[in-house]
Order: structure tokens, then C-alpha cells, then sequence
């Protein structure tokens, strides 16, 4: 049984509020000469958020436990209403109109992924491939449906989180790596083969010694990346040549800066024009002059820069760090594998966003469309977030008894449960 023993996690609820102000006043910055009213849906939002946060902050996680599976089916069919119904915005389908408020389902979606994977694999860890068969088979179908869209960025998150929590959930290091090896195939095959062959020299040695069945196994993983490697050679050479410049841009936008490389150019001006300091709030010379498009967005991080610097970049992403730091202290000192493991998938979804978001932002990754949490403007991603942490913030304030306790270590042995 699980009783309230302790308090709520003060310290990463104030974390989160001073993102959320941050943001509220940095979306204000970039819009106050257009009169634009985003950054008080946001503190409206976000208002809302932190009450849904102290709220399910006072309920038990562990209920969840019981209906799981009906979060995923309710899932799937936001999806799938999404492809058939939903609201196209550059290009692609993405929202719902519920009761006149515009809804994305994907964010939404990735809470439901990480509770629904928490509930299995708080019954059966990951040290079987059973186990993973059966966790992959529960992923695929919300990933193919927000992958045929197309959301890259979320697709991404989906896979990225999925394996953070097998491995938390004792999966063996080397089937992690295994598994995401087609991925670098795909990549290898085409641009470096001499790379392609030591890396895929090394996956055939890895299943030799982690896998049951070395020869068939090895034999197979050895198809699989061949395979990869093939079959990325012929998509890319299917995609047409914006679809192509669209994914390789960041690593040279200047070949098109009008077009496709305009984001990144800009983006790469306000934050080297910050400097140490930053020009001064409401003083930025992309942001205020609106040369960054997407800027309240895709590219907060660059209004930041702009106007505060070096400095207030870096203050931004200590608090990020902090954030991470106290999911992942929550997870080890969690009273359960099911609380454990939803931490771990929550901070799996923000530590990858965040990374991917700034990375965009300076031009070391494609442009995906990957929000920042906490700070990025989004009614669903904003909400989506404070729905994860009023679970984690559950999962923190709970405790269980101690027979309780020792039955769930001893369920699952090797995962990282401390007093």
C-alpha cells in the first residue's frame, strides 16, 4: 500500500515556473511590436499547467496502473483522427479543433507512450528479449501513425525515450546499441563504406556475445544493416531536391540563404550578436527587428541569446540541467519500478528536446521542429509537460510500505531503486 510520507518536490516545481515566467517574457519580447497576444496564452497556460501539476502531484501514480491501457487506445485514435481530420499546418496535419482551441495530439502522446511502456515493463523488465519484442510492439503503432504526418521531430522523441527506458528497465547495453544500429547503416553505407564495414564488423561481434543463437543472430544483424544500408541509399535517392536540402542544409546554409538556410543564418546572427551580455531586454537586434522567423517558437533560444547573452543562455540551461538532474534523482529514489521508470521516460523526452532544440538553434542539427520545454511557445507541449511532472511530482511524494518495497525490488533486482 502507498501512503503520503513525504512533501512535494519544491525545488523542481520552482524549476519549472521560472522556465515557464522565462518564457512568457521572452515570447512577449518577440512579438510586442506586433501587438501579438502568444505570450499571454502562455501564462494562461501555463497557470493552468502548474494547477494540473499540484493536483495530480496529491493523486496516486500507481493508479495508473489500472487503465494504461485505455490511455493508449485513447492515444491511437487521437492519432489516427489527426491523419483522417486533422487541421494541416505547413504542409502537414498536426491538430484537432477541440471546443475551438486548436490540440496536438502528439504531445499528448508521448505521456501516454511513457506510462503505457512504465506499466509493462513494471511487470516484466527488460533483460529477456521477449520483454523488448513485446515493449517494441506496443511503440510501433503510435510512432507509424505520427510518422506518416510526418513528424519527424516527435517520431524521434518516441524512439530516443523508448530506448532510455529499456535500458533503466535492464535491457543489455550491447541489444540498445543493436537496435539503433540500422539507423547509422543507413547513414554509413551510403557516405563512408569502409566505415559501414568496421561498424557493422562490430554489431556482428556484439551479437555474438550478448545474443542467444550467435550464429543465426549474427547472421541477421548482419542482413539487417546490409539491408539499412540499401534501403537508404534508395529513399534518398526517391526524396527531391528541396526534401534533400531541407535535411542536410544546417550543414551548409549559406547555399541557400533566401530559402531553406534563412532560419539558421539568422538564427546564428542574434545568438553571436548577444555576445557576453546580450544587447538588453527588448534591445535585440534580430529579435525585435523580427529577422529570426519562428522565433517565439523553433527558435526561442535564439531570442534569448540575442538579448541576454552568454550569460543568460547559460542560466537558461542550468535550469534545464537542474531539471534533468532532479528527474533523474526522483527515478533512483522512486518506491516502485512503475514510478521509477516513468522519470526516467520523462526525462528522457526533455534532456532529448532540449539538446535537439539548442543544437538546431546553432546549426549542429537539422531543423526539426522539436520544441524547448518549458519555454518554447505551445498550448499542448506547455500542458503535456506539466501533466509529466504532476505524475513525477506524484511518484516523488509517495512512498510505500516496507513490505510493499521489499516485493518490488526483489521483482526487479537491478534496477536503480535507493533509499
Amino acid at each position: 500500500m502507498i501512503t503520503s510520507q513525504r512533501s512535494k518536490d519544491w525545488f523542481l516545481i520552482i524549476l519549472t515556473v521560472i522556465l515557464t515566467a522565462i518564457s512568457c517574457v521572452t515570447i512577449y519580447t518577440t512579438q510586442v511590436y506586433e501587438q501579438g497576444d502568444n505570450w499571454q496564452q502562455q501564462l494562461i497556460m501555463g497557470i493552468i499547467g502548474l494547477g494540473c501539476l499540484i493536483g495530480l502531484s496529491r493523486w496516486r501514480y500507481d493508479s495508473l496502473l489500472k487503465f494504461h491501457w485505455l490511455l493508449y487506445g485513447l492515444t491511437n485514435i487521437s492519432l489516427l483522427v489527426v491523419i483522417f481530420a486533422g487541421i494541416t499546418v505547413n504542409g502537414a496535419p498536426r491538430w484537432i479543433n477541440i471546443a475551438g482551441f486548436n490540440v496536438q495530439p502528439s504531445e499528448f502522446a508521448k505521456l501516454g507512450l511513457i506510462i503505457t511502456l512504465a506499466a509493462i515493463l513494471h511487470h516484466q523488465d527488460a533483460s529477456k528479449l521477449s520483454s523488448i519484442f513485446k515493449a517494441l510492439a506496443v511503440v510501433i503503432v503510435p510512432w507509424a501513425l505520427i510518422f506518416i504526418q510526418p513528424d519527424l521531430g516527435t517520431s524521434l522523441v518516441f524512439g530516443v525515450v523508448t530506448l532510455a527506458m529499456l535500458y533503466w528497465a535492464n535491457a543489455n547495453f550491447g541489444w540498445i546499441l543493436l537496435m539503433i544500429s540500422p539507423l547509422f547503416s543507413a547513414f554509413l553505407f551510403n557516405l563512408f563504406l569502409p566505415g559501414w564495414v568496421i561498424f557493422t564488423a562490430l554489431m556482428v561481434l556484439i551479437a555474438w556475445f550478448t545474443l542467444p543463437d550467435r550464429a543465426l543472430w549474427s547472421i541477421l544483424v548482419l542482413f539487417i544493416n546490409y539491408s539499412a544500408g540499401k534501403l537508404g541509399g534508395f529513399l534518398w535517392n526517391l526524396l527531391k531536391d528541396y526534401q534533400k536540402a531541407r535535411i542536410t542544409l544546417f550543414l551548409d546554409p549559406e547555399q541557400d540563404p533566401l530559402g531553406g538556410g534563412y532560419h539558421l543564418i539568422q538564427s546564428r546572427i542574434a545568438i553571436g550578436s548577444g555576445g557576453l551580455w546580450g544587447n538588453g531586454f527588448m534591445n535585440g537586434s534580430q529579435t525585435q527587428l523580427d529577422f529570426v522567423p519562428e522565433q517565439h517558437t523553433d527558435f526561442i533560444f535564439s531570442a534569448i541569446a540575442d538579448q541576454f547573452g552568454f550569460v543568460g543562455s547559460a542560466v537558461v540551461l542550468v535550469l534545464i540541467w537542474l531539471v534533468c538532474w532532479r528527474l533523474v534523482y526522483i527515478a533512483t529514489r522512486a518506491k516502485d519500478n512503475f514510478g521509477s521508470l516513468i522519470a526516467i521516460g520523462v526525462l528522457a523526452m526533455i534532456a532529448f528536446q532540449a539538446i535537439i532544440n539548442i543544437a538546431m538553434t546553432v546549426g549542429l542539427a537539422p531543423i526539426t521542429g522539436i520544441p524547448l520545454p518549458f519555454l518554447s511557445y505551445g498550448r499542448s507541449s506547455l500542458l503535456t509537460n506539466f501533466l509529466a511532472f504532476g505524475i513525477v511530482e506524484s511518484i516523488a511524494s509517495f512512498k510505500v510500505s516496507k513490505k510493499t518495497k521489499k516485493t518490488a525490488k526483489n521483482s526487479f533486482p537491478s534496477l536503480m531503486i535507493r533509499d
